[in-house]
């Protein structure tokens, strides 16, 4: 399989809040917009890859739904941005035993984002080339 792109499809029970959630409180960019204009779907910009939220699902999103993985330069700031934005955080950023540095937050569906630091001494920040 050669995969060309990629994204992650949300089915969110609220979808215009879902789209201000992104949109407007972690402030993703807009890569596309399509549907109807009182309804629209979104794709938004997620570092390499795409965030989709459009249509509907049948409610909350509970244990099984997908999770986001969101890189971001300085944790601790966004943490601080998104709290003040009145956003749940279900875990405060901590630095865990492989290295990075995450905090956990909850969109508006309940579906968990995990938003990740990596320090600069970290190995993923080496040039594995030699």
């Amino acid at each position: 399989m050669e995969v060309l792109s990629s994204r992650i499809l949300v089915r969110p029970a609220d979808p215009e809040r879902a789209r201000r959630f992104y949109r407007d409180v972690l402030g993703l960019a807009v890569y596309r917009e399509f549907g109807p204009p009182d309804d629209p779907g979104l794709v938004f910009f997620l570092g390499n890859g795409f965030l989709e939220v459009s249509g509907r699902g049948p409610g909350p999103a509970g244990e099984g739904a997908p999770m986001l993985w969101l890189q971001v330069r300085d944790v601790r700031a966004e943490h601080a941005r998104l709290v003040a934005a009145g956003v749940r955080v279900a875990r405060e950023p901590r630095a865990e035993p492989w290295g990075l540095v995450e905090m956990w937050i909850e969109d508006p569906e309940g579906i968990r984002i995990v938003v990740v630091e990596i320090p600069e001494d970290h190995p993923l920040r080496r040039d594995s080339r030699g």
